[in-house]
Formats: C-alpha cells, sequence, structure tokens
C-alpha cells in the first residue's frame, strides 16, 4: 500500500493501468485529450504489479484498473472520472492539483 501512496504523490496525475486494458487505454485518452501529461503506471509490465494491484483493490478500486489518483488523492476509475468529466468536475480538479493551467 506504502508504494500506490507513493507513486500516486510523484505528480499530478497519476493513473495505474493496464496495458491491455480498454478503459485503461481510453481514460488515458481522457486526459491526454484534457492537455495533461499524467504519469502512467502500468501493472503488468512492474513485477510488483501484482502486489499494487491488491493494494489498489483494499483501497476502493474497483476494478483495480485504471486507478486514477489527482494531486495524490484517490478520484475512482473510469467510472467515476467519466462522470466527473461529463459534469465538469475533472477540468477544476486538474487545475487545482496544478495538471492544467487554461
Amino acid at each position: 500500500m506504502d508504494r500506490v501512496v507513493k507513486v500516486a504523490s510523484q505528480k499530478a496525475v497519476v493513473i495505474f493501468s493496464k496495458s491491455t486494458c480498454c478503459m485503461c487505454h481510453a481514460i488515458k485518452r481522457l486526459f491526454y485529450e484534457q492537455g495533461v501529461s499524467p504519469m502512467i503506471y502500468e501493472l503488468d509490465e512492474d513485477i510488483n504489479g501484482r502486489d499494487m494491484e491488491r493494494s489498489l483493490l483494499r483501497l476502493g478500486c474497483s476494478p483495480a484498473v485504471p486507478a486514477v489518483f489527482i494531486g495524490g488523492r484517490f478520484v475512482g476509475s473510469a467510472n467515476t472520472v467519466m462522470t466527473l468529466h461529463i459534469n465538469g468536475s475533472l477540468k477544476k480538479m486538474l487545475k487545482d492539483a496544478g495538471a492544467l493551467w487554461l
């Protein structure tokens, strides 16, 4: 769990992902299209990926990926992020975290 928290606080936006997950791809694309350059952490490409995935589940992320952290705080997975985007809250969160300037 400590490793997840440490990685999640390294950049304004951190996405825990799997390279083969279509929803992960969609969420990454959403952030790129907003002009955000998130830190992407591919769990399936890391030797400790399984342990980190279990930690994400314990944090309440179900499914474990994509798991989005903004400003070091766990925001949620794809459904939550898309809801925030649609209702306009995501942009404010990104600006507050310093991931967007405009």
